[in-house]
C-alpha cells in the first residue's frame, strides 16, 4: 500500500492539499478521493458485495430497476445514465462513487461513529495518470471534448454493458465520470464515479499493479473526534451533503450526542 498516517488535522491537510501547480499557474488537482470508515476495506462494488453468483444478477438487477422504476425517475434511457441513477439510488452495481473534495471524502471517512474504534483512509487517485490505461477510443473523445473527466453524455457511444466489457481484451482498466445532477446532493458532494470492464474486477486489485496512479491517507482512530468536528466547522456535515430532514436530523444526532465520552 501507498499509505501516509497523518497524526493531526495540520498532517491532514497537508497531504490532501498538496497540490502543485499546473501549467496555468493554477492549484487544480488531478486526483479523486473515496474515504472509508476502516482502512481495511478495498474498493470492492456493492455488486461485489452481493456475494454469491453477484455477476449473473448485474443484468437482471439493471433490466427490474428500469422496469419498475416510476415513471420520469430515470432521465435519459442510455446506459449510463441509468447506471447513475441506480448507485445513487443504492441497487448494487459495478459503479463506486467518488469525489473531487478532498473534505467530503474525509467527512465519508468519519461520519459513521460506528467505526470510530478503527483507523480510516482516504484513497486518492490520479484520474489523469489512470487515462494511460483507458482504450484509445475513450482518449479520442476526451481530447475532442477538452475534458477532464466524462459526462454520460460523452459515453453515449457505449450503448450496452457487452460492448464495454469486450473493451477490456486490451487489458483491464477504470474509467471516472460525472454523474447528471439529478438532485443536490450528486452536486454538493462534487460527485464523480468509477466504472471498470467487467463486473468482478476489483479496482483496488487494478491499483496493486500500478501503485504510481493511488496512495492513500490513513487518519488514526484517536483523530477521528477532532477531524469530524472541525469539518463541523467547515461546514461540511450530512445537512449540506444530504440536503433535507434526514441529513438534518442526522447531524443534529451527531452534533449533540455525546461525541467521544459515548465510546468509554
Amino acid at each position: 500500500m501507498n499509505d501516509k498516517r497523518v497524526t493531526s488535522w495540520m498532517e491532514l491537510t497537508q497531504a490532501l492539499y498538496d497540490i502543485p501547480k499546473t501549467s496555468h499557474e493554477r492549484h487544480r488537482s488531478d486526483y479523486v478521493y473515496r474515504g472509508v470508515a476502516d482502512q481495511a476495506w478495498g474498493l470492492e462494488t456493492s455488486l461485489f458485495r452481493l456475494g454469491g453468483d453477484y455477476a449473473k444478477v448485474e443484468r437482471p438487477l439493471l433490466r427490474s430497476f428500469r422496469k419498475y422504476a416510476e415513471p420520469g425517475s430515470i432521465p435519459d434511457d442510455t446506459l449510463w445514465c441509468q447506471l447513475s441513477v441506480a448507485q445513487h439510488h443504492r441497487l448494487p452495481t459495478r459503479l463506486l462513487d467518488w469525489t473531487v473534495s478532498p473534505k467530503v471524502a474525509v467527512h465519508f471517512a468519519t461520519f459513521e461513529e460506528e467505526h470510530y474504534d478503527k483507523d480510516a483512509a482516504i484513497w486518492c487517485i490520479n484520474a489523469v495518470k489512470a487515462r494511460n490505461l483507458l482504450p484509445r477510443k475513450f482518449l479520442d473523445v476526451l481530447d475532442r471534448e477538452y475534458a477532464f473527466l466524462f459526462s454520460v453524455e460523452m459515453l453515449k457511444f457505449i450503448p450496452e454493458l457487452a460492448d464495454f466489457d469486450a473493451l477490456a481484451k486490451e487489458g483491464p482498466f477504470v474509467l471516472f465520470f460525472e454523474p447528471p445532477s439529478l438532485d443536490s446532493r450528486i452536486v454538493n458532494q462534487g460527485a464523480i464515479m468509477s466504472v471498470m470492464p467487467g463486473a468482478t474486477l476489483v479496482l483496488s486489485e487494478l491499483l496493486q499493479n500500478h501503485p504510481s496512479l493511488y496512495h492513500r491517507v490513513i487518519i488514526p482512530k484517536e483523530l477521528k473526534w477532532e477531524v469530524r468536528d472541525k469539518l463541523d466547522q467547515d461546514n461540511i456535515t450530512e445537512r449540506m451533503l444530504f440536503p433535507g430532514l434526514d441529513g438534518l436530523s442526522d447531524w443534529l444526532k451527531r452534533y449533540y450526542g455525546q461525541g467521544p465520552n459515548k465510546l468509554r
